[in-house]
């Protein structure tokens, strides 16, 4: 088996398509972070370096839409 590591430095490996339950929690994982965000005020956004337009478009994408792999 061969393990690789993409330009942004993440490891990838073959996996199995996740479970049911992988996916529920990803998506749990994933609203929780884009709340977080929501709620940020403009000075830690800007040490994070999002501008408040981002982090509104970031923040108001619906439940089912995540990122395609996260490290």
């Amino acid at each position: 088996m061969t393990i690789s590591v993409n330009i942004s430095g993440c490891r990838t490996a073959p996996s199995p398509t996740p479970s049911l339950l992988a996916s529920f929690l990803q998506a749990v994982r994933v609203w929780k972070e884009r709340r977080e965000l929501a709620n940020m005020d403009a000075s830690r956004l800007r040490d994070i370096g999002i501008s408040q337009h981002a982090a509104t478009r970031e923040a108001t994408r619906p439940i089912w839409d995540l990122p395609s792999r996260r490290c």
